[in-house]
Formats: C-alpha cells, sequence, structure tokens
C-alpha cells in the first residue's frame, strides 16, 4: 500500500532514467543519455561529475564498485574499483611506531586510487563516447564554479586550522582568500580541470582511436605525470595526521604502475522472487545478502515497515551479519572467506534461530563450516584514543555545524561520506556505482593535481591472521556496496545509498518495503534506522553495542515497543537516516521498457530525472 504522498513522485519514462546523490550529476548523466550515449557513458560523466560537486564525499583520488547489467552480454558484472595497499604498507611499519590501528587521516592510510582506472575500464569496454567527452562538464564546473551545497562549507570549516596551520596545499583550493567559502556561493578548482585537460591531451598525442585514447589517459595516470606528482608528494613531505606526529605517506609509483581495475562476478542470493546482487568480500556487500538470508527463515510478509517486529527483526538479522563482516571478511585474493557457508540456507536457519523477541547485547559472530572465527583486538580503539589527537576529526569526514550568523564559532562534529549514481538507458543497461574516498578533509591536497587521496588503509586490522589483516598488495574489505536485483530472472533494479557501516543496513530495508509493495520513492522516503552494534569501520574502529538510532517519524508505539525489548533506542531527526538512489525496469504490457526511478530527499541534494 502506498502512502498518501511522498515529497516528490516516482520518475517513469521510457528513454532513459538517472538517480544520484546530487541534482547536478543526475542531470549531467541524463544529458549524456539526451545525446545518445548509453548508460555507461552516462555513468561515467555523472560520476566525474560527483567528483567535482561533492567533494567532501568523494573525488578523483578515490575509489568506486560498480555492478552493472549489460544488456547485449545478458548478464551482470562487477568491476572492481578499489586499490591496494602500498608495497611498504606492513603491520611491522605501524607497529614500529607504537600504533595499534592505521591512522584514519593524513598520508600513511593512501591505497592505490582506483576510481579513474575503474571508471575509465568501464567507458572503454562498455561505452561509446570519447573520454573527453564524458570529461567535459567535470572539467567546465572545476573550471568555471559549481555552487556549494551547506556540507560542504561544513567539512572545510571543520578542518579549517588544519589547513592554515598544516595542510597548506589543501587551504590553496578550499580557503579561497583564506576564508571558508560560504554555502551557496560558487566555488572553483581549477587545479583538477588542468589535471584532467593535460591527461587529454597527453592521452590525444599518445594514440589515434577511442580505445587507444582511453588506454593512454590510464597510463597517463598511473604510470605517468599524475603517478609522478602523487609519488613526489608521499614520498617526501611529512604531513601531521591523527597520531599527532607529522608522518610521509607509503603509496609509490611503483604501486599505482602495477594495478589495473579487474570484472569480477557478482555474489547473488534470492530472496522471494528477487535474486539480489552485491560485490564479493573486497566489500561489505555479502552483508546485504547475508541479512536477506537470515530474514527469509523469519518470515517478513505481512509486517508493516515501520512496526516494531519489522524493524526488531531487520536490527537483530544486522547484528549477527555484521559480527559476520568483522570475524570472516576481507580480500578473496588473500583470504579464503566460507561465502559460501555464510549465505547457505543451513546457515541462515541456525543464525535466524538465535534471535528471539530481545534485543541481542553481545556481538556474536557464527562459525560457518564450523570454523572458529576469531575477532580483531576490539580495545585497539581504546588504546589508540587515549593518545591521538583528534582536533581536525576522525576517519570519515568530518562536519562542523554552520550557526546562522556570520561567525562561524560552533564545532558540533557530524561525520559521513560517499555518493551513489544509477543509470538505466532505453536499451535497458544497467548501472549502480558507490563512488568515494579522497574527500578534502581527509587528507591533503597532492600539489599540482588540486585533489586528495583516499586513506581506506584505516579500514584494515594490525592484528595478524585476519581476514582483514592488513598486507601489502592486499584490499581493504569496504564498506562501498552498489545493488543490483532481477525479478523473476529479468533484470529490474539498480540502487545504491552512501552512509559508511550504514550502506547495507539503509538498502536492506529499502528493498524489503518495495518488495512489499511500495514505489522507489515511497520505500526511499519511508522511516528508516540504523544499528551500531559492531566495530566500526572507520578509525578510531570504536565498537558499539546494542544502539538504534531511529528517525523521528517512526510511530511512537513501535519506539515504545523497541524500547521495551531491550534496544538503546536513539531518536535521530525525522529525515535523517539514508541517502538511497534506485532504478528500475519493467517490460510494458504491449513491449519496451517502462524505466522508474527514485531519489532521497534528506539533505534536498539527491534527484532522480528521466523521460
Amino acid at each position: 500500500m502506498q502512502p498518501e504522498f511522498t515529497t516528490r513522485p516516482e520518475i517513469q519514462g521510457t528513454y532513459g532514467v538517472v538517480s544520484s546523490t546530487h541534482w547536478l550529476a543526475s542531470q549531467v548523466a541524463m544529458g549524456v543519455l539526451e545525446r545518445g550515449g548509453n548508460a555507461y557513458d552516462a555513468a561515467v560523466a555523472g560520476g566525474f561529475m560527483l567528483q567535482i560537486v561533492e567533494p567532501h564525499l568523494n573525488g578523483p583520488g578515490g575509489e568506486v564498485p560498480i555492478l552493472f547489467w549489460d544488456e547485449a552480454e545478458g548478464r551482470m558484472r562487477a568491476l572492481c574499483g578499489q586499490g591496494p595497499a602500498p608495497a611498504l604498507a606492513a603491520p611491522s611499519t605501524f607497529r614500529r611506531m607504537g600504533l595499534d590501528l592505521v591512522p584514519g587521516i593524513g598520508l600513511m592510510p593512501a591505497t592505490v586510487p582506483g576510481a579513474f582506472g575503474a571508471w575509465l575500464t568501464l567507458l572503454r569496454d562498455y561505452g561509446t563516447w570519447e573520454l573527453a567527452e564524458v570529461l567535459a562538464p567535470a572539467i567546465s564546473y572545476a573550471r568555471d564554479g559549481f555552487p556549494l551545497v551547506p556540507r560542504i562549507s561544513q567539512a572545510i570549516l571543520a578542518v579549517q586550522a588544519l589547513f592554515q596551520g598544516e595542510w597548506t596545499s589543501s587551504a590553496e583550493v578550499w580557503l579561497p582568500q583564506g576564508q571558508v567559502p560560504a554555502p551557496g556561493s560558487f566555488m572553483r578548482t581549477p587545479a583538477i580541470a588542468a589535471t584532467y585537460e593535460r591527461i587529454l591531451a597527453e592521452a590525444a598525442a599518445r594514440a589515434t582511436d577511442r580505445r587507444g585514447r582511453i588506454d593512454a589517459a590510464l597510463a597517463v595516470w598511473y604510470r605517468g605525470f599524475v603517478a609522478d606528482a602523487i609519488d613526489n608528494f608521499y614520498t617526501h613531505a611529512e604531513i601531521r595526521d591523527t597520531t599527532g606526529e607529522r608522518n610521509r605517506g607509503l603509496l609509490r609509483k611503483a604501486d599505482l604502475a602495477d594495478w589495473r581495475a579487474t570484472y569480477d562476478e557478482p555474489v547473488t542470493l534470492d530472496y522471494g522472487r528477487y535474486t539480489v546482487a552485491k560485490c564479493g568480500v573486497w566489500s561489505q556487500g555479502p552483508v546485504h545478502l547475508q541479512q536477506l538470508a537470515i530474514l527469509r527463515e523469519l518470515g517478513m510478509e505481512g509486517l508493516a515497515p515501520d512496526s516494531f517486529a519489522f524493524v526488531h527483526r531487520v536490527a537483530e538479522a544486522a547484528k549477527l551479519a555484521f559480527a559476520d563482516r568483522c570475524a570472516w571478511y576481507g580480500d578473496p585474493d588473500f583470504v579464503d572467506v566460507p561465502l559460501a557457508e555464510l549465505l547457505s540456507q543451513p546457515y541462515a536457519q541456525a543464525r535466524a534461530a538465535q534471535i528471539s523477541a530481545l534485543a541481542s547485547t553481545e556481538l556474536r559472530p557464527g562459525a560457518p563450516g564450523g570454523r572458529a572465527p576469531r575477532m580483531p583486538d576490539l580495545d585497539a580503539a581504546a588504546r589508540t584514543l587515549a593518545r591521538a589527537d583528534t582536533r581536525f576529526g576522525v576517519g570519515e569526514p568530518t562536519f562542523a555545524a554552520l550557526p546562522p550568523v556570520a561567525e562561524w564559532a560552533a564545532r558540533e562534529i557530524f561525520v559521513g561520506d560517499t555518493c551513489q549514481i544509477d543509470v538505466i538507458d532505453r536499451h535497458g543497461n544497467m548501472v549502480a556505482a558507490t563512488p568515494s574516498g579522497g574527500w578534502l578533509s581527509s587528507s591533503p591536497v597532492v600539489p599540482g593535481l588540486g585533489f586528495p587521496l583516499t586513506t581506506r588503509l584505516q579500514m584494515t586490522w594490525l592484528d595478524e591472521g585476519l581476514p582483514g589483516s592488513l598486507a601489502p598488495g592486499k584490499r581493504p574489505s569496504t564498506t562501498l556496496s552498489p545493488g543490483l536485483v532481477l525479478r523473476d530472472g529479468k533484470p529490474y533494479l539498480a540502487f545504491g545509498t552512501p552512509g559508511g557501516d550504514q550502506q547495507d543496513q539503509w538498502t536492506v530495508a529499502f528493498l524489503l518495503r518495495h518488495a512489499a509493495g511500495l514505489n522507489l520513492q515511497a520505500a526511499i522516503e519511508a522511516p528508516s534506522w540504523h544499528i551500531d552494534h559492531f566495530p566500526g569501520s572507520f578509525w578510531p574502529r570504536a565498537t558499539t553495542l546494542n544502539r538504534l538510532t531511529v528517525e523521528s517519524r517512526m510511530p511512537a508505539a513501535a519506539l515504545d515497543a523497541l524500547r521495551a525489548a531491550g534496544h538503546d533506542v536513539v531518536v535521530g531527526g525525522p529525515w535523517s537516516e539514508g541517502r538511497i538512489s534506485a532504478c528500475a525496469r519493467e517490460v510494458r504490457a504491449g513491449g519496451g521498457l517502462l524505466l522508474k526511478a527514485g531519489a532521497n530527499p534528506r539533505g534536498m541534494q539527491g534527484y532522480a530525472v528521466g523521460r
């Protein structure tokens, strides 16, 4: 049953649809579709646009996992744009410095920046446009200016002192005339535009065809002047980070030169008439599937999406699945992850039997295939915080509240990260991507390039022998998690959300609401929640148990019942949980495709477009 109204309609069309976390990225991608580009061309153009207009949430030096359905090939594929740890990054490197965790900001937590490689690989292999064409909107907005959403100003304000006193290369970009730019003002990042223009010029000089120019651009980035600038900065600069000291980086040109974006088979699970696909255990994607497997055993049919029973079951399933994430997930090139057992029906039945009418207060990883789980040192966060310098933020981007006056003195800190873009074209091709990393507030701008690099190495553990342990050349298992869905065996839905550890919580509830009959927009807008019941993925990796944060729009009776069941309920703002984007396709009765899209109204940035 649909609600009486939503803040905006579910978009419907037949030519193409786009949904993303920023209206300009959505419109850029839709413009590509309108001019004859396919879903891959559009997603790449929109992805590069997100780097410019949401620099507090992603950037050119970040990463991106991509899931897509190709209509011509008739299959789903995953594309890994998550770079690995540098060759110099070993647990002993950090232990010698007296550290229990990889720092959350600065130079030391960098991995190989994979977003550029993944976007160009997708464009080369499945797109039709020239790289110069898809980069043109991003270059234009970086050179000429883009409107600042309030969160960008909040992000810069939170680290203003760090930029002024330490990260001077960042101050040159993000503090024009030495001031925090005001919300709504237009910001220019011409150094990024110049970097992309130089890449295009060098690529054009090296090749004479479209594919060759894209390959040449990849070479310029990972083995040319971009890699040289990164190598020089990370080798020689000493940058203050959360250790309170100034440290050099570990990333080198050789790390970039040896890396390529790689294709992978998605991991899938059947839930009723739906087959849900996620990236592998180099992401947290399978935790979404584990929750569905458990909930399939509990039976969610007929439960109102804002009822106690619905929220309690989803929250308790999430507790179990995220405990398994901590104990079992890691780069499958390095770790034998028992994924088949984790997603098996007998294991899901056993885990579902652990859920009672009361909230669990314990962290309970399972034993798939009879293996004994091993957890990291969860006291490391307390030891780290006791001697850390947290004045300038933590592992995730930090945001300072902006008072409604000219004097910006308040320092109420919020955190958040990541973007999302989903595209379906008139041919039926589908793309879901979750770009992130390279946040302006988490590492300093590389001189000469105009952007900072990812800090994903903070999502590894220094303990030896864990699936998530740090190792040279090993990918951190990140929170980034786009999704695809088949319905009755046919391609149907592309979706995803920012939100770190919340990503595969908000989207589970969204998918269940949609499966129960709510349209995309209504399923996105419904009152939502998240749990904290695991070690956080970002520095300082603190463990919180049994906390359930719920939007205040949730019915009072459900909140009372959740408290009575033992949940530590925190009531957040009415529109504080989730930033989901989604696009769907189905075959019309008379033939041809009906395309649909919905976007998150929270934060007043995300938009769905289409015709």
